[in-house]
């Protein structure tokens, strides 16, 4: 095995989130995370991996489930809750996520309910495009990988109630 292939976790540089994806507004009082992005750094192709490390009172992401994707989460350090659907479980050291793709009953968060950071490896499927929806907002969000780029991603975020007819503006 080359030495590609393997990265310990201390080798792995936390981020604060890129400024485009920094929460704004009262999103800011609820949602924050640094990450650190391990998939590129071991050539994985069909998955995705990154350390997410959580502050106190905060969530990576809204409550979101995936009608394609498959996520799995590895509790590092710390404790927090986990929200699927209407139901929540404390989450603690060494606790492994399944989060498997499926309607908003499978909708899914992880809240740092604690006074320390959380933290936590996340690894999820990398099909595309994805269909994934937010039920506490009422949004959804349509993402894929353009084939003519390695890096460019196509993404929409929207309500139903937004939707244009497919004709509009071709005339």
């Amino acid at each position: 095995m080359s030495k590609k292939q393997i990265i310990n976790l201390d080798e792995v540089k936390i981020k604060p989130r890129h400024e485009s994806f920094v929460a704004t507004g009262a999103a800011a009082d609820k949602f924050d995370a640094s990450t650190g992005s391990i998939s590129r750094m071991i050539g994985a192709q069909k998955l995705g991996y990154n350390l997410t490390v959580v502050p106190p009172g905060k969530s990576a992401f809204p409550a979101h489930n995936h009608h394609v994707n498959e996520e799995m989460f590895l509790i590092l350090e710390g404790t927090g809750e986990l929200r699927v659907g209407d139901a929540t479980t404390a989450v603690r050291k060494h606790d492994v996520i399944a989060c498997p793709p499926g309607g908003p009953e499978t909708a899914h968060q992880i809240i740092n309910n604690s006074n320390a950071d959380l933290k936590y490896l996340a690894l999820s499927t990398l099909q595309s495009p994805e269909y994934v929806e937010y039920p506490d907002s009422g949004k959804f969000g349509v993402y894929g990988e353009r084939v003519d780029t390695n890096d460019d991603r196509i993404s929409f975020v929207g309500r139903v109630d937004q939707s244009t007819d497919y004709w509009d503006g071709e005339g």
